[in-house]
């Protein structure tokens, strides 16, 4: 095992072929049997430490949420047919792919910046805020972005300032 991972490692053997020399025919020869085992014993590690670490589930649910917000997020984007890629593999795919990517990050760096922004003009403010609340913040919030419509790519006049100003926290929800 240690010099299949040791070939694979140092580029003597693609790992392809690796894969091919485990098993043939569909099925698992003895050292592709003895690899199969051996990642097991991690999956079971990892679920008993799940049932039994109440801290390393916290940490665990931390990360999904946090991937399901970035997923909710894409679909919402991605809301042409409905956010279906409806062909197999041809040649543009990745490029729709790699753009709705690049379009996610811009929201979330736009988020991110205007949530701090907003932090600091609360806390200015005199507003009390939480560090655990701020925790719990997500930078793939999209109630404000709309993707049915007419877009204008020009932009603001912003009066010489940077962003655009917040809203006053005092102020109702017009959204």
């Amino acid at each position: 095992m240690l010099r299949i991972a040791g070939s694979i490692h140092t580029g003597q053997i693609p790992a392809y072929d690796a894969l091919r020399v485990l098993s043939t025919g569909g099925n698992l020869t003895q050292l592709g049997e003895a690899l199969a085992g051996y990642g097991r014993i991690f999956k079971t590690l990892h679920v008993l430490t799940f049932v039994d670490d109440e801290p390393y589930r916290r940490q665990i649910k931390g990360m999904r949420n946090l991937n399901e917000g970035r997923h909710n997020l894409a679909r919402h984007v991605f809301h042409g047919r409905r956010g279906e890629l409806h062909r197999a593999y041809h040649e543009g795919m990745e490029d729709q792919l790699g753009a709705l990517g690049l379009v996610l990050n811009c929201i979330t760096l736009w988020n991110t910046l205007y949530l701090d922004l907003a932090l600091a003009g609360l806390r200015a403010q005199g507003y009390q805020v939480l560090d655990e609340d701020v925790a719990r913040l997500s930078p793939y919030v999209r109630h404000h972005i709309r993707v049915h419509g007419h877009y204008t790519f020009t932009l603001p006049d912003l009066g010489g300032c940077t962003y655009r100003p917040l809203r006053d926290p005092d102020a109702g929800d017009d959204m």
